[in-house]
């Protein structure tokens, strides 16, 4: 069993850490284009090992996909993060061309792969490793949704002074400000949360948790790793264990929750095969405006990308 993350800065490194300390694969891949990066990062993992007691191997590498060859699944971090003075287009555009060689790279080395999306912005550069890869949408989908329950169940967790293993929570619609948190479907211990805490503490977490990323970044000056390398990991670990894990994904739509077309979050349950199964949950008229909302303005970015040239 191998495994690829693509990108070693502070997400991928963090991911690969995570997947070898588990032993989800006999041998994890962490690729980039910076010289010597990946692996030195990959030989300070293995020099865990005889520490913390795994077998899983770490292998680095600068650009050579050949030691990706035959990945199970592939994690792609890569992309540059936002530069002041840079606008939406540019980011995208940016990105979507190292996204688009990274898939083709990947593909071409291992083109029975599982590919997970982790890169920004993640709903529409899932979108464009799909359109690239040219591989059925269960094998291509995006790491948002994990994350952003991830947050609001931490943020519920100290609000009820409990512990943060008992709250299961659902969370839809795309990876930022529109972003639709499920009250509803929140439980801590089977209990409704909303028979635990009032609404306007609950509607200040759903806000919070909206805004969770741009937090992390006010107080480091860039964005968040440790949650969002461990998010990927738990999704390759329901992967290779094919565990049929329910977790919100960023995934292809063809008429669910009646949308079509578009990547967007929704809970999936994920195994061997990839996302195995969209689960369709009886939305209100309230839920349903705002997955309605939040699909509009992931499809406007989605937009941006099918007007530019194809990334070189």
């Amino acid at each position: 069993m191998k495994v690829t993350v693509v990108g070693a800065g502070n997400v991928g490194a963090t991911c690969a850490n995570v997947i070898a300390h588990k032993e989800l694969a006999n041998e994890v891949v962490l690729l980039d284009i910076k010289e010597g990066v990946a692996e030195g990062k990959s030989l300070d993992m293995w020099q865990t090992a005889p520490i913390n007691l795994y077998d899983t191997r770490t292998v680095g590498s600068t650009n050579d996909y050949s030691k990706t060859a035959g990945s199970e699944v592939v994690v792609i971090t890569s992309g540059l993060p936002r530069k002041p003075g840079m606008s939406r287009d540019d980011l995208i555009a940016t990105n979507a061309g190292i996204v688009k060689s990274v898939t083709e790279n990947i593909i071409k080395h291992s083109p029975d792969a599982i590919i997970i999306v982790v890169s920004n912005p993640l709903d529409v550069m899932t979108y464009c490793a799909y359109l690239t890869a040219k591989v059925d949408s269960s094998k291509v989908f995006g790491m948002a949704g994990i994350l952003d329950t991830a947050r609001y169940r931490a943020f519920l967790a100290e609000a009820l002074n409990c512990s943060p293993k008992d709250i299961q929570a659902v969370l839809m619609g795309g990876h930022g400000d529109t972003m639709v948190p499920l009250p509803r479907y929140t439980t801590v211990g089977g209990i409704p949360v909303t028979e635990l805490i009032d609404d306007e503490k609950l509607n200040a977490i759903v806000e919070r948790t909206k805004k969770g990323g741009g937090e992390l970044v006010n107080l480091m000056g860039t964005s968040a790793w440790y949650a969002p390398g461990a998010a990927a990991a738990q999704m390759v670990e329901a992967i290779v264990r094919d565990q049929k894990r329910i977790f919100p994904c960023c995934a292809w739509l063809s008429g669910e929750y009646g949308l079509d077309k578009i990547y967007l979050g929704v809970p999936v349950k994920l195994g061997k095969n990839g996302i195995e199964e969209i689960i369709e949950l009886k939305l209100n008229d309230d839920e349903k405006a705002l997955l309605n909302q939040s699909a509009e303005a992931v499809r406007e970015v989605m937009g941006v990308l099918d007007n530019m040239k194809t990334p070189a």
